[in-house]
């Protein structure tokens, strides 16, 4: 498999131990340099795909590679690969935003002294730039989700993932934050979105794939499946 695909998901099956199976052989490729939107309701199996993908799941049977390395075989290249912006506000709220981002960019390696610099262009890019030094508490939901993203690109992923990244978030910002994932797929970053708002996958996406009940029901370009 090509460098050209940045995720290929094949037969991927997981079963809960309570016996539920989220997902039933799934199978889905996002080409490099794609904007992938992986659209369907809450509990379909959108955040197990991700879960997995990023090695906090474990699945139950299929294989998952990222940009050719497989997460059984080369778990720590795939995840290398990855910047993850998850559902929930996962950080520190007393801690402040510069040092939330440079801190994650230590858990990949990144120097300091490459680390801040990028931190403060990456939170200034997402309209942070006069809150990197207040505490993270302080900050609106969407300014929130925006420093989460900063914190996903600071070890310069080469495939973005965000799950649901907009819950909460005013259309507003919504549209600030398109607007900068836009750019970024232009500039070469494959991103996937998972969401359950059809105009949000429209806004962005090139393809689509529609997941229901843990099996992809459908999965093409934007104009195919609106159409």
């Amino acid at each position: 498999m090509s460098s050209s695909t940045a995720l290929k998901i094949d037969a991927l099956v997981k079963t809960y131990a309570n016996g539920v199976q989220a997902l039933k052989g799934v199978s889905l490729e996002v080409p490099a340099g794609d904007f992938f939107a992986l659209l369907g309701p809450n509990g379909a199996g959108k955040t197990t795909i991700i879960g997995t993908t990023c090695g906090l799941v474990n699945k139950s049977g299929g294989t998952v590679s990222v940009f050719g390395h497989d997460i059984d075989t080369e778990p720590e290249m795939a995840r290398a690969q990855i910047g993850l912006v998850g559902q929930e506000i996962n950080f520190n709220p007393f801690e402040k935003p510069l040092d939330i981002v440079v801190n994650q960019g230590g858990y990949y390696g990144v120097p300091r002294s490459e680390a801040i610099p990028r931190a403060k262009q990456l939170l200034t890019d997402l309209g942070l730039g006069e809150k990197m030094n207040d505490r993270s508490m302080a900050l609106s939901g969407g300014m929130k989700r925006r420093l989460m993203i900063a914190r996903a690109l600071i070890h310069k992923p080469r495939f973005l993932i965000l799950d649901e990244p907009t819950a909460g978030v005013d259309v507003e910002l919504r549209r600030g934050m398109w607007e900068y994932l836009r750019k970024l797929t232009a500039e070469g970053l494959t991103i996937l979105l998972t969401t359950h708002y059809l105009e949000e996958a429209e806004q962005l996406a090139k393809h689509v794939a529609i997941i229901r009940k843990g099996e992809i029901v459908a999965n093409g370009t934007m104009k195919d499946i609106l159409s």
